[in-house]
């Protein structure tokens, strides 16, 4: 009795200490991109309809004397995505159908700087060059793989459940010379699973990313999505500039069920990836999934938090091994 109650208090001290160390090694809000995001300065008009001239008809002058777009007009954003993609990461094709998410570029770059940073921590300060990165429910923009391989050189397999996006996202690396043995499609069959019929017995990943379903129901997406028109001043029927199918928008329990199951997951993998980690929107999530990842006994816990402007951001990123481990992952490479 005496050796079950210590046990009990000794585990619930070691979680209020493990909150404590994950409370602490998160860093200081920022504001501003990543040091070595290509986007922190103002879009440069002329130099991408120079790269891109399909964006010339969507660049107009705005109220300020400015060149801009309409950030409300869906092709516009896409345009204007494609361009950047073309100037910077030298993406000439990028393919996405209508109505599938259209993210936006330079937010999309940050968690791939600041998960190079993560990885130099056990890689003596280096940013791997050659690092081998999973990519969870890529979507039809792919946009991770694309940015990754071309800032770092990193080879991807990126995962995905919906077969129209993943035709898209076969399109763009195809239409792309080079892409196609940097990047490898992997259908997920399982819509009740995520990281179980990817991970193949016999591979291992240095880093493991996740954009996760934000909301937790349809009704909750058309909601959110209704909220975004009101703020660009537009009718509730407008098109969303943004984007966006059922997989990529919401799921059953929103992001806190998606990555407490990804963490429940990830203890099957976790001698195959040294890093997993998936972007967090609600801050309010991050104490229930610190306990998900405790219940899982992993070795370290990290905050990444991330901002473009006044909107906030972050990841979580969780490993199994120790650090003296984490550094011999890359030494046996």
């Amino acid at each position: 009795m005496t050796a079950m109650i210590y046990g009990e208090h000794r585990s619930r001290y070691l979680t209020r200490r493990s909150m404590r160390e994950k409370l602490m090694t998160t860093p200081a809000d920022k504001t501003v991109l990543h040091s070595r995001n290509r986007h922190r300065s103002r879009y440069d008009f002329t130099a991408l309809k120079q790269s891109h001239p399909a964006l010339i008809p969507f660049v107009k002058v705005n109220a300020h004397g400015d060149e801009s777009v309409d950030f409300a007009d869906p092709q516009a954003v896409k345009t204007l995505n494609q361009a950047l993609l073309h100037h910077f990461y030298q993406i000439e094709h990028w393919i996405i159908p209508a109505d599938f998410l259209c993210p936006p570029v330079p937010g999309r770059a940050d968690y791939i700087h600041y998960l190079a940073d993560l990885l130099a921590e056990d890689n003596q300060s280096v940013i791997p060059r050659d690092a081998s990165i999973l990519d969870i429910g890529c979507g039809a923009n792919c946009i991770y793989p694309l940015i990754g391989h071309r800032e770092y050189g990193w080879r991807f397999t990126a995962s995905e459940i919906n077969p129209q996006a993943m035709q898209a996202a076969n399109a763009t690396i195809e239409a792309n010379p080079g892409l196609n043995r940097a990047i490898r499609l992997r259908r997920q069959k399982n819509s009740n699973a995520i990281l179980t019929g990817i991970i193949h017995k016999s591979e291992s990943f240095d880093a493991v990313l996740c954009n996760p379903p934000f909301h937790a129901s349809a009704a909750d997406a058309r909601q959110g999505s209704q909220r975004k028109l009101h703020n660009l001043g537009l009718d509730k029927n407008s098109p969303l500039n943004f984007g966006g199918q059922q997989d990529e928008l919401w799921c059953e329990g929103g992001e806190k069920a998606f990555i407490s199951q990804m963490i429940h997951e990830s203890a099957g993998f976790a001698r195959q990836c040294l890093w997993f980690t998936s972007l967090v929107s609600r801050k309010e999530n991050l104490p229930d999934l610190y306990r998900a990842l405790d219940s899982v006994g992993v070795e370290k816990v990290r905050t990444i938090n991330m901002a473009q402007g006044q909107k906030q951001s972050r990841f979580v990123a969780w490993s199994f091994f120790d650090t003296s481990a984490r550094a011999r992952w890359f030494q046996k490479r």
